[in-house]
């Protein structure tokens, strides 16, 4: 081989690692849709009876600090949990809180909400409200819907908690 074949096989060597090491770091930076799953039985328990499970990683830990240091006023309604239940759930969602996960989706909520805010509302967010933004408000009434709370009625899998663009389905 020549000297300018080597050089030129070097080359294109060097040029398919770069793409293949490029290629490998979007697919591997590239926004993780699908939150992480997570579990506590008290968490489950308690807040499932009312509500859709809402993955802690939707707030930050001093949204959900607040939200359970009130419980006697929980939207309207007055929560009784024994100091030990919810001590170890407040601990459960702050630890899986939107700044403590991995998620990127989790990281860009923890990032749109300023440190003087602290939403008790998902949708309350800055990140919710840019991605809800083009809704209008009577998509919002319809009763397959019925308020901005309801997650599952647009987003199948929100309780998995999967809220990928490609699996919306607004009801009509």
């Amino acid at each position: 081989m020549t000297l300018s074949t080597l050089k030129s096989r070097r080359f294109l060597q060097t040029i398919s690692l770069a793409l293949a090491v490029g290629i490998s770091g979007n697919l591997l930076a590239s926004p993780v849709l699908i939150l992480p799953s997570v579990d506590n039985a008290k968490w489950r328990t308690e807040c499932a009876g009312c509500h859709m499970l809402y993955h802690p990683a939707l707030l930050p830990e001093r949204s959900w600090r607040k939200m359970m240091s009130g419980l006697d006023d929980h939207f309207g309604k007055q929560l009784k949990l024994n100091a030990a239940a919810q001590k170890e759930i407040t601990e459960f969602l702050a630890s899986h809180a939107a700044e403590h996960s991995k998620s990127s989706r989790a990281k860009n909520i923890a990032k749109s909400t300023q440190a003087g805010q602290t939403p008790l509302r998902i949708e309350e967010t800055a990140f919710f409200k840019l991605h809800h933004d083009n809704i209008d408000a009577d998509v919002w009434q319809r009763p397959a819907i019925g308020s901005k709370t309801n997650c599952k009625a647009c987003h199948p899998d929100a309780e998995k908690h999967n809220f990928d663009e490609d699996t919306i389905k607004i009801p009509r």
